[in-house]
């Protein structure tokens, strides 16, 4: 009948425009998903990302199965037509409990045919165990005894594998390394500008599975006070700097804002920087013996002396002075401090020539401020190798050598890591009684000659 063959075409016509849009994309979406490991704790929170850029994302949905249970725990609609779509979700409703075994189905379906309720689909299927029990901290080295604007050391265990773990003092973090016998080292600072009552570190550690734990660290604070001095910036500095400063920071405007661009703004950059080199280290301890100084230099400027800037009898700016300044001869040759291998060799700021040098377990010795470089990145110095000049580059109103120690790229007093006994007492024996094994060390070692020549290889370069 007419009627028939009316239904007829446009069921056909619906299969054509169906088939049209089908073809038009057979590509189903593409799954991110945040978590790898095997296990997950049902609290963690997981991201699922969809990605269709040419029909956008109709539906995405989440089943977990075990036994004979399957379990929805999220599906959602969206209405708009969009490219990409990201969920948030836990599996806390699952009922899941420790070491349950689990299948966990994540699946996206694109709007390809959305007229008609469905399209491309795309499912992940992962095979997880749940983990509920948190990582457990076993402390094995004793309360350190740490000074403020210095570093200290502790040992410890954990029970299960993590995904990282060190300490965490004041909105700053300090990474423990693991070592062969499973144990883990962390060296942390006791930031030199946080006052004794809120210095509260604690050790945490995060489980593969997502679990994590925290653990206040029990440590002996020994309070500290630093020098106060007055600088007066004259013209005739601001002559001598006028050029490097210009480089550093270019634009119309006098020499003395320019200046104090440079102490202020610069130097907070240059902090930073100093944070991001610190996280490029090894670990394990790369360093022998006590670190050693500047031959025949004299002491200058100390660790965290704080400074007033005076111009034309008026106060212009205030910072701190970080590391230990120490003048020997103009242009004297400057050794490695210890064995390690360069991280940073070049023009940075407030340092001028530097370089910085990576002892392992995130521990650095910096070396600025330098009239030449005599060492690139990534090589392997040992302790007394001459890696450049002193100088008076940056901000220096004279030929020195600014020297400081970094952990984790935040700085601390250099002096305890010249000191022998400091070192052996507080870092070597500490490790040793842990059941660690730190490098061999012997107090009072001999003090480098100083005139050792750059050995074949090293690259030399004026700066």
């Amino acid at each position: 009948s007419r009627l028939s063959l009316i239904l007829m075409l446009m069921l056909a016509g619906l299969v054509g425009y169906g088939g049209y849009l089908l073809f038009q994309d057979m590509q189903a979406p593409e799954l991110e998903f945040s978590h790898t490991a095997s296990s997950v704790s049902p609290t963690l929170p997981l991201t699922l990302k969809a990605t269709d850029a040419k029909s956008g994302i109709k539906r995405i949905s989440v089943v977990v199965r075990y036994e004979e249970n399957e379990i929805p725990i999220l599906r959602e609609e969206f209405d708009q037509r969009q490219p990409s779509r990201e969920v948030t979700f836990t599996l806390a409703d699952a009922g899941l409990k420790n070491d349950d075994a689990f299948e966990l189905e994540v699946t996206a379906v694109d709007d390809s045919l959305g007229r008609f309720g469905f399209g491309n689909k795309q499912s992940l299927v992962l095979s997880l165990k749940a983990d509920t029990i948190a990582p457990r901290i076993l402390m094995k080295s004793s309360p350190p005894n740490v000074r403020k604007g210095g570093t200290g050391c502790i040992v410890y265990a954990v029970d299960k594998d993590v995904e990282y773990t060190g300490i965490l003092a004041n909105d700053f973090y300090f990474p423990a390394f693991k070592q062969e016998n499973g144990d883990y080292i962390c060296f942390f600072a006791f930031p030199y500008f946080i006052e004794l009552k809120d210095f509260k570190p604690s050790v945490t550690a995060r489980a593969i599975s997502g679990n994590s734990t925290s653990l206040a660290l029990d440590l002996h604070r020994i309070d500290r006070k630093f020098k106060h001095d007055t600088i007066t910036i004259t013209q005739g500095f601001l002559d001598a700097k006028a050029a490097e400063f210009h480089h550093i920071v270019p634009g119309e405007m006098s020499e003395l804002d320019r200046f104090l661009k440079v102490n202020g703004e610069v130097r907070k950059s240059n902090a930073a920087t100093l944070l991001e080199i610190g996280r490029e280290t090894g670990p394990t301890m790369l360093w022998q013996g006590a670190f050693s100084r500047l031959p025949r230099a004299a002491s200058r400027a100390g660790f965290a002396d704080h400074r007033t800037y005076m111009w034309e009898g008026q106060e212009i700016d205030q910072q701190t002075h970080l590391g230990f300044d120490l003048a020997s001869v103009k242009q004297a040759t400057v050794p490695a401090a210890n064995n390690g291998r360069v991280v940073y060799a070049g023009y940075l700021g407030i340092y001028g020539n530097l370089i910085i040098i990576d002892h392992g377990l995130g521990l650095h010795s910096l070396y600025s401020h330098l009239s030449e470089i005599a060492v690139s990145r990534g090589q392997e110095v040992e302790k007394g190798f001459i890696i450049g000049k002193t100088g008076a580059t940056g901000m220096a109103g004279g030929d020195h050598l600014h020297f400081g120690i970094l952990v984790s790229g935040l700085e601390v007093t250099p002096l305890e890591w010249l000191d022998d006994h400091w070192l052996k007492d507080n870092i070597v024996d500490r490790i040793n009684d842990a059941g660690g094994k730190a490098p061999p060390f012997s107090v009072s070692p001999a003090a480098p000659s100083g005139n050792k020549k750059p050995q074949q290889g090293g690259s030399r370069r004026r700066r």
